[in-house]
Formats: C-alpha cells, structure tokens, sequence
C-alpha cells in the first residue's frame, strides 16, 4: 500500500498553452513522453463502492494494464491523501489478495463478483519533474480528456501536483507560483466523484456550512484551522457551481461560506497571529465584494415584492416596479459570474490553504484550554449585542437594527462553530431562538433596502411612486407589529442564563 499526497488544480482548457509555457512547467524535464490513459471505474450495481467511499479502476497506458484500488481521503484546499493499492491487471480478471488492509480486501472479495464498468475517463497526460530545492521532488501531471458515460461526457482538465519527496506545504508553493499568472483553482472532487454524478445524472449542487468538529483538547489556533478549512470546502464548491449554472442559492452559499469564514476570523482573532488577521480580513472582504447585489435583489423580490404579487392586488405600476427588479436582478447575476470568471480567487483560495496549513501556536496559546477560550469570547459577543440592543432600543432606527442584526448573526455563528464545547440541548434551543430573532430582523432590513432601492427608480414618475407607495404601505402593518416585539423578544436571549455559563 502506498499513500498518495496530491495537490489537485482545475483550469480552463483555453490555458493549457500558457501553463506549458510557463517557466516551472517549460524548463523542467519530463517524465517520459505524454501517454493517453484509458481508465474504467467499477462498481456494484447498487453503488455500494461510492457509498463506502472506495475507487476501483483498471488503467490501460499504451500496451500496459493496471488495477488501482483507493479508499476515502479528506480533501483540504484541494490536498489530499489516500491509501491506494496498485498492481498489474492480467487476463481481465481483479486480483485482490495483496491488498494489506483485510477490511478492504474483504469487501472487494465480496463485491467482487458483482463489480460492472460504471464510467470512464480517458485523457492525455503529461508529466514533469519539479524539484524546486534539495529534498522535494513533486511530479507535475497535466491532464485533458474526458469523463464518459455512454453517450453523455464531461470535458476534463486539471493539474496534479503529487508528492513524491518533500513537505506537502511545498505542493502550495508552487501551486501559488503558478497561479500568479493561471487561472488555477483548487479542486476538492476527484475524478471518480464526477464520473458518478455524471453517472447518475446529478448535477452539482450548493454546499451549506458542515456540522462543527472541534473537541475539547485541542488548541484555539488547531480550532481556527478546523473551522477554516471547513468553511474554505464550501467556498470553493459554490464558486465552481456559480460559474456553471444560475441557481441563485450557489452565490447565496458562497456569501454564507465567506461571512462564516470572517467570523471564525474574528472569533478566534486573539489567538491567532496578528499579520495573519490583517491579510485575511481584507483578503476575505475582497472576495466578498461585488457579490451581493444579485443576491439582494433575489430577497426583494422573494420577500418583498413577491409577497405582494401573489396577493393579487399589485396594480400596473407595482408589475413594473416588479419587472425591473426581475431585469435588474438577472443583469446583476450575470455580472457576479463574469466577476467570479475574472477574478484570481483560485489563488486566494491557495493562499489561504497554505497559510492554514502554516498557522503555529505559541506556547501560551498552544496550552489554552479551548472550552474555557469559548466562553470568554461568547461572552463577549453577546456584551456586544447588549450595546447595540440599547443603541437600537431608543429610537428603532433602521440602520441600528441592523448592526443589531449583524451582532447576532456573529453570535449565532460563534455558537455553531463552538457547539461541541458546550452542552447541546440548550445551546440549539438558544441558538434557535437567535436564528429566530435574526430572521425578524432580516426581514426588516430588508424591507427597507427594497423601500429605498423602489424609491430611487421610481424617481419623479408619479405611477412609479404610486407603486413604490403601495409595495410600501402594504408591509407596513407587519413592519409596525415587528418593530414592536423584536426587541422584547430579545430580552432573555441576552440577559438570560446562557448555556455557556458553567
């Protein structure tokens, strides 16, 4: 058995000339000529191997067959490493027995009469040698092709950075030396996970926030990286979607990701070094920047002006204001994904990976207890949402319940990242009841944001003010009522026993 370390990048194929062009890859010698690979994954009717997170795939490269056996591997930034067991395939027949882990080999043994060719892949590939100083050597694999199911395929196109020798933080080296000038971006889905979708037909889909993994023992910095990491998988995972499909949700979940990631930032801040929270701060607000306005309209008009659609009463001017937010919106996706096709958050994505990876602990915050770290800084957010409950509290000002809001969102955050530290019942039941109060508070900023945005169209058109007027007046019953009873409701949410208290 051998462990595979990899660092995998997906690219355009429209930038495959520069990548070979590029010095690191022009001036390093080759490992052998190009070779067309022919690769076929199998499985169990019932796809009993992708349920076990386990890869069977013979390879034909040129005259030569080879039977690979992978098991599961946690992907971080695009890092990964697995176990996998390669040797000769002969006759067409798999041969498990010198698989070393008996579990493994057992269940192939078992499976094995039942294993059907599922996909395929077939691409060239290209391969050099880097050893960019003494002691690493990582091989460089270019590959281009296809994954196929039959009649249907899926262009292919990456780059594989494999560790051969060497640390693996040298793997983002060069990834980020090439990505200075390639449009590179981390990829966390291998090639047999595609080739299932494809398989079965399911397209890629928005990912949401994982459940937390922290655990007591650890450290606040070794927290902070858990955490990070976690948010970075769903990051890159709905960048990838927003890029291929209009569902709004993926730009919705890739917000989410990069707010949860500012808030694990800020959370952990004072155990973290001090350079590293100033980079990623900005680095992170950057990346956010210019995504918000397609899903803002997508809000206007589900909570706004959809509901007053759907009441039947909208009147002509109010189908008008409706139709430019529609117009408006789609003009605003299409510009986040020109944004997103544009903009270098690939190598964001890397360089945050790497400094993750590089993150140390002093010997002071090495031995913090983490449990105790989590309720101080718990404690602190919610000092912070007193003040500005009673900011908020004299006049209801619209822009004060909002940063109202946003303190709790942190909050809320803070609680879902730090959950295993703290006793789960009560922690959810107040953690629900934040997500509740934030929810009313969303809908009344955004309530007012629609208010502002309908005025300034509707400009001096008397018909558009009129409609502006009615959007206006018909939420303003529930705005009042709302007003009236989010900040009681609040009340015991920050003055109560909170579940982090010992």
């Amino acid at each position: 058995m051998s462990h595979e370390i990899e660092l995998k990048l997906t690219l355009p194929q429209k930038a495959l000339p520069a990548l070979r062009r590029h010095p690191l890859i022009a001036e390093a010698p080759r490992d052998g000529r190009s070779v067309t690979l022919e690769n076929t994954y199998f499985d169990t009717p019932e796809l009993e191997l992708r349920e076990r997170r386990m890869a069977v795939r013979t390879r034909k490269a040129g005259t030569r067959w080879l039977q690979t056996v992978k098991c599961a591997a946690e992907s971080i930034g695009g890092l990964s490493s697995r176990p996998e067991w390669e040797q000769p395939y002969v006759g067409g027949v798999f041969d498990f027995s010198a698989i070393d882990n008996a579990d493994v080999r057992n269940r192939l043994e078992d499976y094995h009469p039942r294993l059907v060719p599922v996909f395929s892949t077939r691409f060239k590939r290209e391969t050099c040698i880097l050893t960019p100083r003494d002691g690493v050597k990582v091989l460089a694999m270019i590959d281009n092709g296809a994954i196929e199911v039959g009649e249907h395929s899926r262009p292919l196109c990456e780059l594989e950075l494999e560790l051969v020798e060497g640390d693996p933080q040298a793997l983002y080296a060069i990834a980020l030396e090439l990505a200075e000038s390639l449009p590179l971006t981390p990829e966390n889905v291998s090639k047999a996970e595609r080739g299932y979708r494809l398989f079965s037909n399911h397209a890629l889909r928005p990912a949401k926030a994982r459940p937390s993994r922290l655990a007591a023992e650890q450290s606040p910095v070794d927290a902070f990286r858990i955490i990070a990491f976690d948010c970075l998988a769903p990051w890159q995972t709905n960048e990838s979607g927003a890029r291929e499909s209009d569902d709004p949700e993926f730009i919705h979940q890739l917000r989410v990701a990069l707010r949860r990631l500012r808030s694990a930032l800020r959370l952990f801040g004072p155990a973290l070094p001090q350079a590293f929270v100033e980079r990623w701060s900005q680095g992170l607000k950057d990346a956010a920047d210019g995504l918000g306005a397609a899903r803002d309209l997508d809000v206007m008009l589900a909570e706004v002006l959809g509901p007053v659609a759907e009441s039947g009463l909208a009147d002509e001017a109010t189908q008008r204001l409706i139709a430019m937010a529609v117009d408006r919106r789609d003009r605003e996706k299409a510009a986040a994904r020109e944004q997103l096709l544009a903009a270098s958050h690939g190598r964001q994505m890397l360089a945050l990976a790497a400094d993750l990876m590089a993150l140390q602990s002093d010997s002071l915050v090495k031995s913090a207890n983490l449990t105790t770290f989590a309720r101080l800084q718990l404690t602190q957010l919610r000092k912070r949402a007193r003040k500005r409950y009673a900011a908020a509290a004299t006049d209801l000002h619209a822009d004060k319940l909002h940063e109202l809001r946003v303190s709790l969102k942190r909050l809320r955050y803070a609680i879902e990242f730090l959950l295993p530290l703290l006793p789960e019942k009560a922690t959810v039941r107040f953690a629900n009841d934040l997500a509740e109060a934030q929810e009313i508070l969303g809908y009344l900023n955004d309530e007012t944001v629609a208010r502002n945005r309908l005025k300034g169209w509707a400009g001096k058109d008397p018909e558009l003010r009129s409609g502006a007027a009615f959007v206006a007046g018909w939420h303003a019953p529930r705005i009042a009522r709302l007003r009236k009873s989010v900040l009681p409701s609040l009340e015991d949410i920050l003055w109560g026993k909170a579940p982090w208290r010992r």
